[in-house]
């Protein structure tokens, strides 16, 4: 039998993760904003500085943003893989539950 999931090993639901994603992307280019704001007044090494985050920090937003800071997932995956058709054998899944009959022959009946 299946090991039961709890409700602390289940991933994120995807509104409360895309929310997070906004927030952060939304951060990184609010800073992005203040660089080129700061652009105009900004002389020497500062300007340097300013202009460096101002074209970088798009990648970045990016990046950061679909980082996951979670982590990692304790959901156990499954050990073994049954196989759909077995080469040699001419069934499917396992040996004892093959049927000879087709799936049109079935529906028809």
């Amino acid at each position: 039998m299946a090991k039961q999931q709890s409700i602390t090993s289940l991933p994120r639901s995807p509104d409360d993760d895309r929310r997070r994603r906004m927030i952060r992307y939304s951060l990184t280019m609010g800073i992005r904003f203040v660089c080129v704001v700061l652009c105009v007044w900004a002389r020497g090494w500062w300007l340097v500085l300013c202009a460096a985050g101002a074209i970088c920090l798009p990648y970045f937003a990016v990046v950061l943003a679909n980082v996951s800071w979670s982590a990692p997932s304790t959901v156990q995956r499954p050990g073994t893989v049954v196989p759909l058709f077995r080469p040699g054998t001419g069934s499917a899944g396992s040996e004892g539950s093959a049927s000879s009959e087709s799936p049109e022959a079935e529906r028809s009946t």
